[in-house]
């Protein structure tokens, strides 16, 4: 079977527990959604997250909804002069019954949504 991938990213706008918990939920399940995944085939997901989210990591909501047999990795974004603050990046690997002619959606929300103006 064919591994493939969907990016995404979602803002938050406080560095709190609840508000990280809550923009991964809303960007984890949208990925999920768009892309009419089965939470069983995904293999891996990847954060990243701008060094002003500091008080969880974006993977602890991923196990919440039912992620259990992916590995998860998170990592802290290179920092960059002027990029996005208070972003939470993910790359999403996944399996199985996927067509290679159907198109994957790249999901960015809130104020990511700069991040691709051509996804607009």
């Amino acid at each position: 079977m064919m591994i493939y991938s969907v990016r995404g990213a979602v803002t938050v706008k406080k560095n709190s527990v609840q508000e990280i918990e809550f923009a991964t939920r809303d960007l984890l399940l949208e990925i999920i959604k768009k892309n009419n995944l089965e939470i069983k085939n995904i293999t891996q997901i990847i954060f990243s997250a701008t060094r002003d989210i500091t008080k969880i990591y974006p993977a602890v909501y991923a196990r919440k909804i039912g992620v259990v047999n992916a590995s998860l990795f998170c990592v802290q974004e290179m920092y960059v002069e002027n990029s996005l603050p208070m972003c939470i990046r993910v790359l999403l690997n996944f399996y199985g019954g996927y067509q290679a002619d159907k198109k994957i959606f790249n999901i960015y929300l809130g104020e990511a949504k700069k991040l691709r103006p051509d996804l607009g």
